[in-house]
């Protein structure tokens, strides 16, 4: 029996934080991505003397040391490290032995283990064997007794001595080299002299064929040739498996409910694509296939170009995929680079087991690239809505600004500053930045006490942390915001409450950008401060969406021509009511008692974003605490869902990477709000992809 229970170490990381400068502490954000220890768990080995010696080895993923407390009259932990074994003499008795794992973080995990130290020796001895159902020739062993502490397995494999330890109650797994009949001997340990034997002759089994389906592929669509998975749109195919001599036999299978390749007695075998319509795969950087086999020791992939003749290093190359794994699924991505072939007008592939006749499942084959990020705009931000009056800006066109003394004064950074403009809007440039100021005036500081909020967009191809400080230095106050998230190659609208600010906000006269020591590449625009006025519902319209219409796919939007949709708000169960209202001549969602809602395209037609990098929509709500965007492919039955962070009372923008969303973005139908069960009152706009 085991309690599992998780806490922060928040001693350990307020120490370590007040212990540390601004410059050491910097982008925490790796707290908030930490995970505590999984896993945690001890092995009980007790001698057999009647002594109650018991030594203890514990064990976790992601544990730095541990606590152990044996559950009798001592009252301190002994203390382990990973490896470390601890020893402890018991009376007789039950026990339960705690277990405390501490991940480097302070973040922790508490386990509690059931301990029985008995002098009798182990009674009603149960032993149950069994094949593991997934990986292949993996024999589970599990035994129970009375008074038994742990047991040890023998598997009668020829040549290996070493028993395989588990506690009473636990499994032992052992993976066999060859299926067989093997002898298998189990002895339970108690305290006691005694023990207690089991022998038994156990057949080991292969598993011929996957018992699940291949991973699904991450790879955007759009960065993608397929030749064949159900996640993507392949290419088509004039002849598989075509008559070459070969002993190779090919069906397809379906492997919850995802189609797969198996090819039998495969010696080698032929895909072509088109004689007449070579594949250009020169954009690609690697190939990627899933195998799965329960006998195969080699695989090579053959690549063909047949515009060449015979013996020119250009016409065709293979590459082996090194050793091969048996009985659960291998992804394999090589290199194209690695292949002489040129791959500009391939029109042959060829899988093939280099003269060792195998059984092969395949499933995943496509060439792919890393995706691109765009390293300048080439159009300017969303423009601002809110009213001059409501705003005190520092740089925007869209206001008059208060006046600036100083701009990337030589404070000792590497940062340069350039004013750059894009579409007659004035943008800064920050090359090689690692941190730059801002000063307004020091004899007339800033007062911001009467705004709500900072607002800057901000464009990066390059930047892997990016804060915003401010600093009052007639009291000598400052604090910084670094963002939970850098999304890159785009247009990003940033929305902070001030009151994340822990400092007197009527005299400001420094703002800082800060990378927190990286240096990068950073637009910035439209940096103002700014109050609403109604935080229950929006006075003003989101900021006016500036992409070209012809990079766009729109679902709604009162800037762009949106695609067709089908259902709204359909009832799913959801308590969600939608009206839609006006704002200033604009239209705009209002999502009442939201707790999920969805929006269909076309079931017939579905939306293809393969060629779209980002989604974007902005919300408005004066009560939600959570909010996420789903997106689903029903044709392939894929769905992912993303939740952002969420600012109550005033517009937020979000941009998200459609590469986060693990699905075929090639077939949507299904689009969906959700806010994770709390009912909430959500404004949404210019929902769209591009």
């Amino acid at each position: 029996m085991k309690a599992l229970k998780y806490f922060i170490g928040a001693f350990l990381l307020i120490a370590t934080v007040w212990s540390c400068t601004e410059e050491e502490i910097g982008n925490l954000d790796f707290v908030n991505s930490a995970v505590a220890p999984t896993n945690v768990n001890a092995l009980f080995n007790v001698t057999q003397d009647n002594t109650g010696l018991v030594t203890i080895t514990p064990n976790a993923d992601g544990a730095k040391s541990f606590d152990i407390y044996f559950g009798d009259e001592t009252t301190e932990p002994a203390k382990a490290v990973p490896g470390q074994n601890i020893t402890h003499t018991y009376n007789e008795g039950t026990y339960k032995v705690k277990l405390v794992a501490y991940g480097i973080t302070g973040l922790l995990t508490e386990v509690e283990k059931d301990l029985v130290v008995s002098f009798k020796a182990p009674e009603n001895l149960v032993v149950t064997i069994s094949n593991d159902e997934a990986i292949s020739k993996q024999v589970n062993v599990t035994a129970t007794a009375d008074f038994g502490v742990s047991f040890e397995v023998y598997f009668g494999e020829e040549g290996v001595t070493d028993p395989v330890i588990a506690n009473i109650g636990e499994t032992a797994s052992y993976v066999y080299q060859e299926v067989g009949i093997y002898n298998i001997k189990v002895i339970a340990k108690s305290a006691a002299i005694q023990t207690v034997e089991y022998n038994e002759d156990f057949e080991v089994t292969a598993i011929l064929q996957p018992v699940a389906a291949a991973p699904t592929p991450t790879d955007a669509a759009k960065n993608v040739i397929s030749i064949y998975s159900d996640a993507y749109t392949n290419v088509a195919l004039s002849e598989l498996n075509p008559n070459w001599g070969q002993t190779t036999t090919l069906t397809e299978i379906q492997i919850d409910g995802n189609n797969t390749w198996v090819y039998n007695n495969l010696n080698y075998t032929g895909i072509v694509t088109d004689y007449g319509n070579p594949t250009d795969l020169s954009e690609m950087e690697y190939v990627h296939f899933d195998y799965w086999t329960p006998d195969g020791t080699s695989l090579g992939l053959k690549l063909v170009n047949t515009s060449y003749g015979d013996g020119d290093p250009l016409k065709e190359d293979i590459e082996n995929v090194g050793t091969m794994t048996q009985g659960e699924w291998v992804s394999v991505n090589i290199p194209l680079a690695d292949f002489t072939t040129d791959v500009s007008g391939v029109t042959q592939l060829l899988f093939d087991t280099l003269g060792a006749s195998a059984t092969i499942f395949i499933d995943n084959f496509y060439f792919w690239k890393e995706s691109t990020i765009a390293t300048a705009p080439n159009y300017p931000a969303s423009s601002p809505t809110y009213a001059s009056a409501n705003v005190i800006s520092i740089f925007s066109n869209a206001y008059t600004s208060v006046g600036i003394s100083e701009l990337n004064p030589n404070w000792g950074q590497s940062t340069s500053l350039t004013n750059v403009n894009i579409e007659g809007d004035d943008i800064w440039l920050y090359e090689s930045l690692n941190f730059t100021g801002i000063v307004t005036d020091y004899g007339n500081p800033t007062n911001l006490s009467g705004m709500d909020y900072l607002h800057f967009d901000y464009f990066t191809p390059d930047a892997e942390a990016l804060g915003f400080k401010m600093v009052n230095t007639n009291v000598g106050e400052e604090d910084i915001e670094f963002l939970g998230t850098i999304v890159k190659g785009t247009w990003v609208s940033v929305t902070i409450p001030l009151d994340n600010y822990a400092i007197d906000r009527s005299a400001v006269s420094q703002l800082l950008f800060d990378t927190n020591g990286f240096s990068a590449k950073v637009y910035i625009d439209n940096l103002y401060f700014y109050t609403e006025d109604d935080t229950t519902q929006p006075t003003v319209v989101a900021p006016v969406p500036t992409i070209p219409s012809s990079d766009v796919i729109s679902i709604f939007s009162d800037s762009y021509t949106s695609v067709g949709i089908s259902e709204l708000n359909p009832n799913w169960g959801q308590t969600t009511t939608l009206t839609s209202v006006d704002i200033l001549g604009n239209n705009i969602w209002m999502y009442e008692t939201l707790n999920y809602t969805g929006i269909v395209t076309d079931y017939d037609n579905p939306t293809n974003l393969a060629g779209a990098s980002y989604v974007h929509f902005d919300y408005f709500t004066p009560d939600a605490t959570a909010l996420g965007l789903k997106i689903v492919n029903t044709v392939v039955g894929q769905e992912d869902i993303k939740f952002v962070d969420v600012v109550n009372g005033t517009w937020v923008s979000v941009t998200i990477p459609l590469d986060d969303y693990a699905i075929d973005r090639s077939g949507i139908t299904q689009l969906l709000f959700d806010t994770s069960g709390a009912s909430a009152t959500v404004y949404i706009d210019n929902l769209y992809f591009y």
